[in-house]
C-alpha cells in the first residue's frame, strides 16, 4: 500500500522572497529543497538516455503494438519487442544520416499515432535531430507556416499524406525528401511527388540504407540540444513553436517517475500497457508515452479512427489510460442518459450504488459489491484492467471526476501543464479524491500566483490567494521559435512562465483553476464573462453535446450556439414526431431548451448575467475536420464566431426586439 500523505501538499520554496502583488513560490511538499531535473540513476539528462534505460528493462518484452489488418478489418495486436525496436531505431537513424540529415536540423513527422511515429521520434533523440510534429489534421496554411519557419528538409509521413506535401511543394521550398511510413502510397501521389522534384523513400528503404553500416562513434545528444519544436495547437492566430531542449523534456518525465516512487502518484512499471490515441504532436501524449518508454512498458496504438477507439481498447485491455475531458464528458453523458432511460429498478440500483460509493470516495474508489454488480460493465468498456486514468489538456468538472472514480473503480488523476513546459505543471495526489483541483506542482516546477487587478484577483484574497498562475523550473521552454516579442510577453527575466490561467491555492495547498485570462471578455454593463466556465456547465446537461458561448462588449448579454446530443434530443422529444434537424429549427423547442438550460445553469451557480439569453440549435458538430476544434479538441473561438456570425447577429437583433430565442 502506498503511504497516506496528509496536507498541506504544497510548501514555500527555500528562501522564497515576499514580493508585493504575488504569492511566494510554492513547491511539491516532498521535493521542496531541490527541483528534480533527471532520474538519479541516469547518466545524461537526455531523452535518448531515458530511452536506453527503458530498453534495458524491456528486453524481449513487447514494446510497440499495432492491430493486424485483414480485408480492412482490424484483428489482434501484433507486437515488436524492445530489442527489435532498438534495431529499427538504429537502422533508421543511420539511414537518415546517410541521406544527409544533419545534427540539430529538423525532421517533420506527419501522421496519426503508429509505431513508425515513435521509431522516428527515438531516432531523432539518438542523432540529436529536432522533432517538428505536424498534426495529421493540420490545414495547408498552418503546415506551410511551420515547415518554412524551421527550414525543414526531411519529413516522415503516412502514405496518405504524401500527396498533400507534393501539392504544396511550390510553397515549401526547403522540403527535399519525403519518407513514407509504408509502401501504400498511391501512384498518383508518387507521380505528384516526382513532378514536384521530391525524393520519395519508404520507411523500410531508409532502414535498409542504415542496416549494416558501422559508425566511427555515436556521440548522442547533449542536455541543452533542442529535442523538439512543439507548435501550439492554437485557438487563435498562427501557431507558435515552443523550443524544448532534452533537459526540458526529461524533467517532467523524471518527476512522474519520482512521484511514483514516493507513492504520491501511480507507479508506472514494465508490466503496464498503454493505449496511444491522443495526437503525438501534442506534448500531453509525448510526455505520457515518455514515462512508459522510460519504464520499459508496452504501448499499443489505436487504428487511427477515434470512432473505433473503444474496440481497440477492448482488444488491447490497457492498464493505463490518458485522455481529455471531452471524451470523459461523453462517457458521463452516455452512461447517465442510459440509466435514466432504463428507469425503474435499474435506475434505482445504479443511483444507490453511485451514492454509496460517492459518500465513501474520500477513503477509497472501490466497493466489494457495487464494483461487481453495478459498475463491472462500465469498467469493461475500458478493457477491465485499468489501474489508473489521467486527464489533461483542460480542467475536468468535479461531477465528471467523481463519476470516473466511482464507475471505473480506478484512481483518476488530473494533470495541468502547457506546451511551453512539456506538461510539467501540476498533478493531483494519489488517494486524495478531492474533485475540482489540478493538484500540486511537479517536482521539477515551482508555482506562484500574481495579481490580476482588472479581474479583481489578488494574492491577498481571503480565504485563499488568487491570481495568474506562473511556473518556473527545468521544463520551461527556451523560447518561441523566431518570435522574440511573444517570448518576452510569456517568460519574464527571472524565468517565470505566465500561463494566462487564473488559479487559487486552497487550504491543502492544491491548485484550482478558476478562470482564464485570455478568453475573458466584458459585457456592456461591465460584467466579466468566462465563456469556458459557462460552456462547461451547459455541456453537462444530458441534452447538450457542445456549446459555444459568445458575448460582445457592446451587448448586455451572452448568446449560445448549441449542438444537442442527438440520441438524448430525440428521446426527450419522442412525442413530437420530428427529426433532430426539425427539432433544431423549431422555435418552440428552442424556447423549451433555453428554459431548461437557464434552470440548469441556476442550479449550477451561474449568475444571471452568465446565462445565455438566446440560442441557436444546430446538429452540425464542432470537429477538427471543420476547423472549429483544435487537434486537442479545444474550441477555436474566432473561427466559430465567423462561421456563426449571421446567427449571432440574428440572435442579438431578436433580443433587441424583446424575444429570447432564435
Amino acid at each position: 500500500m502506498p503511504p497516506q500523505y496528509k496536507p498541506p501538499y504544497t510548501v514555500p520554496a527555500p528562501n522564497a522572497q515576499d514580493v508585493e502583488g504575488e504569492t511566494v513560490a510554492m513547491r511539491h511538499f516532498l521535493f521542496k529543497d531541490k527541483l528534480v531535473d533527471k532520474p538519479d540513476d541516469l547518466e545524461k539528462q537526455t531523452m535518448w538516455a531515458m530511452y536506453l534505460h527503458g530498453n534495458e528493462i524491456g528486453g524481449d518484452r513487447p514494446f510497440l503494438g499495432a492491430r493486424r489488418m485483414e480485408d480492412g478489418v482490424a484483428k489482434e495486436y501484433v507486437w515488436q519487442t524492445h530489442k527489435q525496436v532498438r534495431e529499427r531505431i538504429d537502422n533508421f537513424a543511420k539511414g537518415l544520416s546517410t541521406l544527409g540529415l544533419k545534427r540539430q536540423r529538423s525532421l517533420g513527422i506527419y501522421s496519426v499515432n503508429r509505431p513508425e511515429w515513435t521509431i522516428s521520434e527515438l531516432a531523432c533523440y539518438r542523432q540529436s535531430y529536432i522533432i517538428v510534429a505536424l498534426y495529421d489534421t493540420l490545414g495547408a496554411e498552418a503546415m506551410e507556416y511551420i515547415i518554412n519557419q524551421v527550414d525543414m528538409e526531411f519529413i516522415v509521413a503516412s502514405s496518405d499524406k504524401v500527396g498533400n506535401i507534393a501539392r504544396l511543394k511550390d510553397k515549401l521550398p526547403t522540403i527535399k525528401t519525403v519518407i513514407a511510413m509504408d509502401d501504400k502510397v498511391k501512384q498518383e501521389d508518387k507521380d505528384a511527388a516526382a513532378k514536384a522534384g521530391l525524393v520519395l523513400h519508404t520507411f523500410q528503404d531508409v532502414e535498409k540504407i542504415g542496416q549494416g553500416l558501422t559508425e566511427e562513434e555515436h556521440a548522442g545528444p547533449e542536455p541543452d540540444d533542442i529535442a523538439t519544436i512543439c507548435y501550439t495547437s492554437g485557438t487563435t492566430g498562427v501557431p507558435k513553436g515552443a523550443v524544448l531542449t532534452h533537459a526540458n523534456c526529461v524533467a517532467p518525465i523524471a518527476s512522474i517517475s519520482a512521484l511514483g516512487e514516493t507513492g504520491s502518484f501511480a507507479k508506472v512499471n514494465h508490466t503496464d500497457v498503454y493505449i496511444s490515441y491522443l495526437p503525438m504532436a501534442h506534448v500531453f501524449e509525448r510526455a505520457a508515452q515518455g514515462i512508459h518508454v522510460f519504464k520499459g512498458a508496452s504501448i499499443g496504438y489505436y487504428q487511427g479512427d477515434t470512432l473505433k477507439l473503444l474496440d481497440d481498447i477492448a482488444v488491447l485491455r490497457p492498464t493505463v489510460f490518458c485522455s481529455v475531458p471531452r471524451l470523459f464528458n461523453k462517457i458521463y453523458d452516455k452512461v447517465l442518459s442510459g440509466v435514466k432511460a432504463k428507469g425503474g429498478a435499474s435506475s434505482f440500483l445504479f443511483n444507490t450504488a453511485f451514492n454509496q460509493k460517492k459518500a465513501n470516495l474520500h477513503k477509497t474508489v472501490h466497493h466489494w459489491l457495487w464494483d461487481k454488480v453495478v459498475f463491472g460493465q462500465i469498467r469493461a468498456k475500458l478493457g477491465g484492467r485499468i489501474r489508473f486514468i489521467l486527464s489533461g489538456s483542460a480542467p475536468v468538472s468535479p461531477d465528471v471526476m467523481d463519476f470516473m472514480r466511482i464507475c471505473f473503480s480506478a484512481r483518476v488523476f488530473e494533470g495541468y501543464g502547457q506546451t511551453e513546459n512539456f506538461c510539467g505543471g501540476c498533478l493531483t495526489v494519489q488517494d486524495d479524491n478531492t474533485s475540482g483541483v489540478v493538484g500540486v506542482p511537479f517536482p521539477c516546477t515551482e508555482i506562484k500566483l500574481i495579481d490580476v487587478p482588472d479581474m479583481e484577483y489578488k494574492s491577498t484574497d481571503k480565504p485563499y490567494p488568487r491570481g495568474e498562475i506562473c511556473m518556473r523550473g527545468h521544463s520551461v521552454m527556451q523560447e518561441y521559435y523566431q518570435v522574440p516579442d511573444k517570448t518576452a510577453e510569456t517568460i519574464d527575466s527571472d524565468g517565470w512562465l505566465r500561463t494566462g490561467d487564473i488559479g487559487l491555492f486552497d487550504s491543502a495547498g492544491r491548485l484550482q483553476i478558476i478562470d482564464r485570462r485570455k478568453n475573458i471578455f466584458k459585457l456592456s454593463q461591465g460584467e466579466y464573462i468566462a465563456p469556458e466556465k459557462i460552456e462547461g456547465v451547459y455541456q453537462k446537461h444530458e441534452l447538450i453535446a457542445q456549446a459555444f458561448v459568445y458575448g460582445d462588449s457592446l451587448q448586455p448579454s451572452v448568446v449560445g450556439i448549441i449542438v444537442p446530443d442527438k440520441e438524448a434530443l430525440l428521446r426527450w422529444a419522442s412525442n413530437k414526431d420530428m427529426s433532430a434537424e426539425q427539432l433544431c429549427a423549431s422555435e418552440d423547442v428552442k424556447k423549451e431548451i433555453l428554459g431548461l438550460l437557464t434552470t440548469y445553469g441556476k442550479q449550477n451557480d451561474l449568475k444571471s448575467f452568465e446565462q445565455i439569453k438566446a440560442l441557436h440549435l444546430t446538429m452540425d458538430e464542432f470537429t477538427v475536420e471543420n476547423d472549429l476544434l483544435t487537434p486537442t479538441f479545444k474550441l477555436k473561438r474566432e473561427v466559430a464566431k465567423n462561421v456563426y456570425g449571421e446567427q449571432i447577429k440574428s440572435m442579438y437583433e431578436t433580443l433587441s426586439n424583446g424575444r429570447s430565442f432564435n
